[in-house]
């Protein structure tokens, strides 16, 4: 029986490993990607993390996942299916076996949020995209759109303006929602252009997406808008399936928890994405990690 396991692999996850092992815990994390990193690998730039500005996220990933093999932190590559609580341990049901723990700290992030409308599961990988970095490539010189008004929105429109043709950002409100600066920089791109107040209605196409018909909520009217490509970035949903029926949650999905990350289950935990809190950042997922781990520390060790 394990000290300590640990679901997710993404900063959060990587972090509590790293304080997990520093305090001398029997701990393992479970991963369900080959890859270490989370959603960081798939993220162009990352300019706000403290002493690493203009960092590569995929680079960022990979130095986490190498400070935990550093410390002889193991992995264990496979789905989890349920969490058990049975009183003074927890049972982790998993495709590959079970495994027990006194603790664990759920930090499986999240994934990204659907539009739901007509075409969008289709032309799922033939133009429908909900990672820019990942596909951008394919767009090169083409006329694009990115949905949503966000920072992940307003840095897929930035990275996407840098090869694209033309970049629309679709977004439903009349102002966006992302950082000040990234709006700056995104104004300041000749090929893109805002469609506020605005929603697609439905993703066209054929074999492949050819274009939207989008509405504009002030006038009420839709029209065509020629498109090769559409990028989703309309939030996230926190991937907190496994503890629903164990722990409390808010009314989107995500754990109730302290800056303890204790949740009202004893011996479970959760970090990063899948925690409610004000900021989702790659800073407080690895804060969250941290605080998980020491917390997960003292009542393993019954303090």
């Amino acid at each position: 029986m394990y000290d300590l396991i640990i679901i997710g692999s993404g900063p959060a996850g990587l972090s509590a490993a790293v304080y997990g092992k520093r305090a001398a815990l029997d701990l393992v994390v479970l991963e369900k990607n080959p890859m270490s990193g989370g959603q960081v690998l798939n993220t162009y730039e990352v300019d706000n993390y403290l002493g690493m500005p203009g960092t590569d996220g995929f680079d960022m990933g990979m130095r986490f996942r190498e400070h935990a093999d550093k410390l002889g932190v193991e992995f264990k590559e496979g789905t989890v299916l349920s969490i058990e609580d049975l009183g003074d341990r927890k049972l982790v049901h998993t495709d590959g076996g079970d495994l027990e723990a006194k603790a664990v700290i759920l930090a499986a992030g999240a994934e990204h949020a659907l539009l739901g409308v007509p075409g969008e599961e289709r032309l799922g990988g033939k133009g429908v995209s909900y990672c820019a970095t990942c596909d951008g490539a394919f767009f090169r010189g083409k006329t694009v759109a990115v949905v949503g008004g966000g920072d992940v929105a307003l840095e897929d429109a930035i990275y996407l303006s840098r090869t694209c043709e033309k970049v629309y950002l679709i977004h439903r409100r009349d102002e966006l929602r992302g950082a000040a600066v990234l709006q700056q920089e995104l104004f300041g791109k000749p090929n893109a252009e805002i469609l506020y107040s605005h929603v697609v209605e439905e993703i066209q196409g054929e074999e492949a997406v050819e274009g939207l018909l989008v509405k504009n909520l002030k006038s009420g009217e839709s029209f065509a808008l020629p498109v090769s490509g559409v990028f989703v970035a309309v939030g996230i949903r926190p991937g907190t399936e496994l503890v629903r029926e164990l722990v409390s949650c808010d009314e989107n999905g995500y754990v109730l928890a302290g800056e303890d990350c204790a949740t009202d289950r004893p011996g479970l935990f959760a970090a990063g994405d899948v925690r409610k809190k004000p900021l989702r950042q790659i800073a407080t997922a690895v804060a969250d990690g941290a605080n998980a781990a020491v917390s997960a520390a003292n009542f393993s060790r019954g303090k």
